[in-house]
């Protein structure tokens, strides 16, 4: 018998242990692969979700912190704090493109729905949206709504009929083009219709700008400042600090599913030390063979691999499954609409699969490591004597 097939049937000899070691690697791997399945899609979403507001500037509340920045990307309520006459002292600085927005939230069926206010014209011009069905905004004080794609398709709305936001009926005018980020989920009002709605005045809450000429950035932001005191950051400097918010939490979760890791060594340990235990007397007819320390040292070194490998492959699949099954449902959540993406390009990068299964293995080796010494110091005569 080859010491491969020796390793295997001495795993599987007990079946339950075997299957609880199993799914102890399992659910550690899982967790962790889970987790960064998720977050790596986040990453990925905040860099497309910025490119996507095709902005070089965003002027938000002074005070501002990185929280407000990611309800940008995310469509949450933000504060309304940005007057309309600080709108028109930024658009007099020459080389702007200046585009405000009002962000709020409703619910339709008892269902969060992202409200954004904005000037109708101007908001096509950079966004670049198009309509897919029925018609767009007409003034810049039109009544009614224009849905993007995820919203018409979640709650079966079609050009013509109403929609309730704030207790009053509007007529949903158009549906936009699927642009693949948070526009699909969001609800647009022309600015004169959603600030009376929300009772925010002459307010909004952000303006998006786009620059003439970049190198000149630094000076715009200056400009802007001096004229109104508002908070200015530019978008690598949005991105900078989203990524951080986002990165700390996703490291917090690395750390728990960490710590399932490290029980499911633990759990390895325990299973190898009793099978170095109740393995005694073969132990000592393998040496009575002729069968080395290190042959004993390698065999239960190679039972702890197989272990980690296993356990890596299946917790990869089981971390990917839970991942794409989850993400649906999570992005009912505002801050995480952006962890299910365009649906394309796989959740994972292979190399971080394959990181996976290898640091799986190395912790199950470490794990084997005293039970295989322990099993590999055992006297010939104490092993066989052994009942």
């Amino acid at each position: 018998m080859t010491p491969v097939k020796l390793v295997f049937k001495n795993i599987t000899r007990r079946k339950g242990r075997f299957v609880f070691t199993l799914l102890g690697i399992t659910i550690g791997i899982a967790s962790f692969v889970t987790f960064m399945a998720m977050g790596g899609n986040l990453k990925r979403e905040i860099h497309r979700e910025t490119a996507a507001l095709g902005a070089n500037l965003l002027v938000i509340p002074k005070g501002s912190c990185g929280y407000e920045q990611l309800s940008i990307l995310t469509g949450d309520q933000m504060p309304t704090n940005i007057s309309a006459a600080e709108i028109a002292s930024i658009r007099a600085i020459k080389g702007l493109t200046v585009v405000p927005f009002l962000a709020q939230q409703t619910a339709i069926n008892n269902k969060p729905v992202t409200v954004s206010g904005i000037e109708p014209a101007a908001t096509l011009a950079f966004k670049r949206w198009s309509v897919s069905q029925g018609a767009y905004f007409n003034s810049a004080e039109q009544v009614g709504a224009v849905i993007g794609a995820m919203v018409a398709s979640q709650f079966n709305l079609k050009p013509g009929e109403s929609v309730t936001v704030r207790g009053e009926n509007l007529t949903v005018l158009g549906i936009l083009g699927e642009t693949g980020g948070r526009d699909d989920a969001t609800l647009f009002l022309s600015l004169p219709v959603a600030q009376r709605l929300f009772k925010s005045s002459d307010k909004v809450s952000y303006a998006a700008i786009r620059t003439e000429n970049l190198e000149q950035s630094e000076g715009y932001i200056e400009q802007i400042r001096v004229a109104t005191g508002l908070g200015v950051v530019s978008d690598k400097q949005m991105l900078k600090s989203v990524l951080g918010i986002v990165g700390t939490v996703n490291i917090t979760l690395q750390l728990i599913a960490a710590v399932a890791v490290l029980a499911a060594a633990f759990g390895i340990v325990n299973t190898m030390m009793a099978a170095a235990y109740e393995r005694k007397r073969e132990i000592g007819i393998l040496q009575a063979l002729g069968a080395s320390q290190r042959m004993i040292f390698g065999l239960f070194m190679l039972e702890s691999g197989i272990y980690g490998a296993i356990g890596g492959v299946s917790g990869v699949i089981t971390g990917l499954l839970a991942a794409s099954v989850a993400a649906p449902y999570i992005t009912q959540n505002a801050f995480t609409t952006m962890v299910k993406g365009s649906g394309s390009g796989s959740l994972l990068d292979p190399k971080i699969i394959a990181a996976s299964i290898l640091f799986s293995t190395i912790i199950a080796v470490l794990a084997g490591l005293y039970p295989a010494w322990r099993a590999a110091r055992l006297s010939p005569v104490e092993a066989i004597s052994y009942e």
